[in-house]
């Protein structure tokens, strides 16, 4: 069947009559619960349903919203979240700015594919409709920029060329449908065939809606190839609207690096790349220092008169105090104020792991039991425990589940992610009661 949709694709209001409502479930795109409602069946309807690479369109039945438009053979179905009765006559609205944007990528890609074959031979296999952008599958392993560049500036002449873009309908059994280029009618398909015709320049099968003439495309611009699946590539395109969007979205961020930067445009690139080169000497030396206070935390530890057989550290990572990493605490035996003044770079992730690791390497495990953190109260962290290996094998997975994390050990040292930081003094308390027991005069 063919919808009053694509007959006319200009079309923003229609009266039609309702034929059916019954309850349905919508799952949303993207996942999550399904939403209750009624799929609707109209006489006909502007509002085009799911096919041919598009989306469906969005609109309103009188004051009802349509969440949805899917095909079942020759029906369109609209999803609502309210009931309509059967044999109401219903007033229908589009969502034109969707439904147009939707045209000028569609008549887009028809062009684009239809230039690529002509120009290089290459046949397009599919193609998606994204919501940002919209990317054709062509049947080649390699596109080179020379391609791409020659094949932007010819679809763009022909949009200036205003070239009629014209839509027929012919029976299936119809011997030009042969003829025309196709990838396949779906199997559930009745009724005529739509041709869709830019006049000169293609003929292809389509059940899509389309614009009346390419100057409506405005403009296209081709963002450059994606590796494909095997042996194809995937070519990354805008048309119309969107290159105006896009435009003004890299105007935007242009004038706001200008600002950050203070400097032009032509030398924001430059100014990034000594930015870049000073991060990553900062870090350098960030990790370095992190390496040097691990060191010194361990050795204050053992240079106490009488160590004690449990060293609890917490290292807070860079999301409080305000950015900064500090160690403001060390549980038992540690005054670490003079080292934390030195220390307040931001958090460096690659060195929490070794950080903690150095500390266990230095003070030794044999006769002390370990429990080392990094991270932020509430946000998730990184733990360590570190001992003998009969203490961390039966303790550590009990520290894993108090933090909510996952961990795994071998010869006594058990480490994991933590997702409750905010209940290390459970853990603490833990520890202390072991060691407790193991050593009464502690």
């Amino acid at each position: 069947m063919v919808f009053q949709c694509q007959r006319d694709s200009w079309a923003r209001q229609f009266t039609t009559r309702v034929v059916s409502c019954r309850a349905a479930e919508l799952r949303p795109e993207g996942g999550g619960e399904p939403v209750s409602g009624f799929q609707v069946v109209l006489e006909d309807t502007i509002l085009f349903p799911e096919g041919g690479g598009q989306p469906d369109d969005r609109g309103l039945i009188g004051d009802v919203p349509v969440l949805r438009v899917t095909r079942r053979g020759s029906e369109a179905v609209h999803f609502v979240p309210a009931a309509l009765e059967p044999g109401a006559e219903v007033l229908l609205s589009l969502d034109w700015e969707r439904r147009f944007d939707h045209m000028q990528q569609h008549s887009g890609q028809h062009l684009i594919s239809a230039v690529a074959e002509q120009m290089f031979g290459f046949k397009t296999t599919s193609w998606e409709l994204g919501r940002q952008r919209s990317v054709i599958e062509l049947d080649t392993p390699l596109v080179t920029a020379e391609q791409v560049e020659a094949l932007e500036k010819s679809v763009n002449e022909k949009i200036r060329d205003r070239v009629p873009v014209t839509v027929r309908e012919l029976a299936a059994d119809d011997p030009e449908v042969e003829t025309v280029r196709s990838r396949g009618l779906p199997d559930d398909h009745v009724g005529p065939v739509r041709v869709v015709d830019i006049k000169g320049i293609d003929s292809n099968l389509c059940c899509g809606t389309h614009v009346s003439n390419l100057s409506d495309l405005q403009v296209i611009k081709l963002l450059g190839v994606e590796k494909g699946k095997k042996n194809k590539t995937n070519l990354v395109f805008l048309a119309g609207n969107r290159v105006l969007k896009s435009i003004e979205q890299s105007h935007s961020t242009e004038k706001a690096l200008t600002s950050l930067l203070k400097n032009g445009p032509g030398e924001h690139v430059e100014a990034v790349k000594r930015l870049q080169s000073s991060v990553k000497l900062l870090q350098k030396n960030n990790l370095n220092l992190l390496r040097d206070i691990a060191v010194l935390i361990a050795r204050d530890f053992k240079n106490k008169p009488a160590p004690k057989p449990l060293f609890v550290l917490h290292r807070y990572g860079g999301a409080q105090g305000r950015g900064t990493n500090s160690i403001p605490h060390v549980l038992w035996h540690l005054d670490l104020s003079h080292i934390c003044s030195l220390f307040s770079q931001g958090r460096m992730k690659e060195g929490d792991s070794e950080f903690m690791n150095i500390i266990a390497n230095e003070i030794g495990t044999e006769e002390t039991l370990l429990f080392l953190t990094v991270g932020d109260e509430k946000e998730a962290g990184l733990f360590l425990l570190a001992g003998p290996v009969e203490a961390v094998e039966n303790l550590g997975p009990r520290v894993a589940e108090l933090l909510g994390g996952k961990g795994a050990g071998k010869r006594g040292r058990f480490q994991g992610k933590a997702a409750k930081m905010s209940r290390r003094g459970e853990v603490q308390a833990l520890l202390q009661e072991f060691v407790s027991h193991q050593n009464p005069g502690a």
